[in-house]
């Protein structure tokens, strides 16, 4: 069994809704709060790192997806590393390229950078399909979303 697929990624990390905040850090910060992360994963540490990321380029990636991560890996063991989805109480103004508020954020956490691009592909690659981002818009179940994942990484292989 893969520990670096996607859905055992999103098993560690989860699904969260009604994430308070009106702007990328407010959401951000209450995001983190939700989220069950390695002990070794400072909260600050790791949200300073998302906001540095975010004042280099946002990531944004259009309709009305972000795919905020530390520039580089924080997570300390491969086990440690996960995705987090979580939906916003309201669009946010993630400075799009597209203009359009963000609905989804998913977060990446990662333990190398080769780990990092592999999960971001994988995800971006996702995020394009209009049948993942319908799921995303509608903020289904985790269980859901998971099925979506798993459907989509057994298609790959």
């Amino acid at each position: 069994m893969n520990d670096n697929t996607l859905v055992s990624l999103l098993d560690r990390g989860g699904v969260f809704y009604d994430i308070s905040g009106t702007a990328v850090k407010d959401v951000m910060n209450n995001f983190l709060k939700m989220i069950d992360l390695p002990s070794e994963l400072n909260k600050d540490l790791l949200l300073q790192a998302i906001l540095e990321r975010e004042n280099l380029m946002s990531t944004a990636m259009g309709n009305g997806i972000a795919l905020p991560h530390p520039r580089n890996p924080l997570a300390e063991k491969p086990e440690h590393q996960s995705i987090s989805i979580g939906f916003p109480e309201k669009g946010i103004n993630w400075k799009a390229l597209d203009g359009k508020p963000v609905h989804t954020v998913i977060l990446i956490v990662s333990a190398s950078p080769k780990l990092h691009l592999h999960t971001l592909s994988k995800i971006s690659f996702l995020c394009r399909q209009e049948s993942f981002v319908q799921l995303l818009r509608n903020r289904s179940s985790g269980e859901i979303l998971r099925k979506a994942i798993q459907d989509a990484e057994a298609a790959w292989d």
